[in-house]
């Protein structure tokens, strides 16, 4: 279909046409205007997300993330206090704690 023919079915001209087409390719086009355009070919409009993972996979890693900085954390404060010790063999145990509490995903808070 040519930028002429899809301007008239959606009530625009055909340098609009153009400009919504160069929208689209930098990523810029705005969803209402997609959706005219899609209602325009007579088509539907799905817009979705796709996660990169599996749901599962998603909350160890970031249970893990947050043990792995909580007990850094930890370790730190215990060498500042002459008591190191080493957290590495607790990350998994506390990774496991945390993916059945609620705040998995907040930040931490900043000191």
């Amino acid at each position: 279909m040519s930028t002429t023919e899809l301007g008239k079915r959606m009530g625009v001209s055909q340098t609009r046409v153009s400009s919504i087409e160069r929208a689209e390719a930098d990523d810029a086009i705005k969803l209402d205007t997609l959706r005219r355009a899609a209602d325009a070919l007579d088509c539907d409009l799905v817009y979705f997300l796709v996660p990169r993972t599996s749901l599962d996979r998603a909350v160890q890693s970031q249970a893990r993330r947050k043990a792995t900085a909580s007990l850094l954390h930890v370790a730190h404060n215990m060498r500042l206090e002459d008591q190191a010790v080493d957290p590495t063999g607790h990350i998994d145990d506390l990774a496991a704690e945390l993916i059945d509490r609620r705040g998995l995903w907040a930040d931490p808070p900043t000191t």
